[in-house]
């Protein structure tokens, strides 16, 4: 898709350029290495801004942290959401991320390589924009690309005047009706889960630095269980004075990466984040508590189930609150980055227990849309 020996196709109505030729015209027109562009006959917004992975992007391992990647898919879609929004008459407005459905992470990314982000809008809601994201990785020195991530994450728009009032989405054009039909299961879908989910924010998660290695076993919940603080400053904010959706996944994706090492004492890789869920909006000035537990574990994987807790400092009768909650997956590997098998969980109680059926049925219903997938594409 971004691999500059390859074409670009637009995916709403499937006309091909060539992308050298798109990015040598868009730069033309820009002036950047940004690339904006709307065929005639329907909506494509593709974002590409090209950065080098320096060694500060690197977890222990090496690779580009999981964290850093999440935080540029949602730049990227954030930038595509608020330019859409604000190509009709009436308030600006700024798109803000309200849920990540699911990230895939195919192949690491290196230090040294430089990271192609693609971004375009392919359902579009009343008041809900749905972004589909690619991360391509470049080897300079030998021109080598490869697809490393995907994503679709959903955004919302609120108007600059009033941070509480949500503005309409404008119309895209599809290539079909059955290409709408698609977008409009998957924004029903999304949303019935977001409404289940709410169910278990009342839940609370006791923050744990460290955890408590005289009462807990090895591999069990408390063992590995871990907990981060944070102060949201001005550079973490949006325009509104809100956490940017991709701040809180990068301290989200820490955490859980805590969980996974101390459960597999070996170095551990993120393999993908299912349904991030933005319930409610992080204001800057806020202390949040990032909170993550094992709850499955399979022969390959392990779940993360992640937790954020937002504390306000000034408006303190305002009370702490459930912000977001989330799904990791990693797998462990070893020093020479092949598959380690996951060491299994030893489960205490009826919660565990219910957490772990709950985590297996997600693992399965994951392992068989991989499966299908595969069988579409061959």
């Amino acid at each position: 898709m971004l691999n500059l020996s390859q074409s670009y196709a637009c995916s709403t109505c499937g006309r091909t350029t060539a992308f050298n030729v798109l990015i040598t015209s868009m730069m033309h027109f820009h002036g950047t290495g940004r690339i904006f562009r709307k065929h005639a006959k329907c909506l494509v917004v593709c974002h590409s801004p090209l950065r080098i992975m320096r060694p500060d992007d690197a977890n222990i391992v090496g690779n580009v942290h999981g964290g850093t990647i999440l935080k540029m898919i949602e730049e990227a879609g954030c930038i595509i959401g608020t330019r859409h929004c604000n190509t009709q008459p009436g308030d600006r407005c700024a798109a803000q991320l309200a849920r990540v459905e699911r990230t895939d992470f195919l192949y690491p990314m290196f230090i040294g390589e430089v990271a192609h982000v693609s971004a375009e809008i392919t359902y579009a809601s009343k008041h809900s924009v749905e972004v589909q994201v690619h991360v391509m990785s470049e080897n300079i020195l030998t021109g080598a690309t490869k697809m490393t991530n995907r994503a679709a994450l959903w955004y919302v728009p609120f108007s600059l005047e009033d941070v509480d009032n949500v503005t309409e989405v404008p119309p895209i054009k599809y290539a079909s009706p059955g290409q709408e039909e698609e977008g409009k299961k998957r924004y029903e879908a999304q949303k019935m889960e977001r409404l289940e989910t709410k169910e278990r924010n009342g839940e609370l998660l006791m923050p744990v630095s460290a955890p408590d290695r005289t009462t807990k076993e090895p591999y069990t919940v408390g063992f590995s269980q871990s907990s981060l603080i944070h102060l949201v400053g001005p550079s973490d904010c949006t325009l509104h004075g809100f956490v940017h959706g991709g701040v809180t996944m990068k301290l989200m994706d820490e955490v859980a990466g805590i969980v996974a090492a101390r459960h597999c004492k070996t170095n551990i890789v993120t393999a993908s984040v299912d349904a991030i869920n933005f319930h409610r909006k992080i204001m800057k000035g806020c202390v949040v508590t990032v909170s993550g537990r094992a709850t499955f574990a399979s022969n390959k994987s392990m779940e993360i189930e992640v937790f954020v807790d937002a504390d306000p400092l000034i408006e303190a009768e305002k009370g702490k609150y459930r912000a977001v909650t989330a799904f990791f997956t990693y797998i462990s590997l070893d020093k020479q980055g092949k598959p380690l098998s996951i060491p299994p969980m030893k489960l205490e109680g009826d919660g565990e227990q219910r957490r772990f059926e709950d985590g297996k049925m997600r693992y399965l219903q994951n392992k068989a849309k991989r499966l299908a997938d595969k069988e579409r594409q061959q």
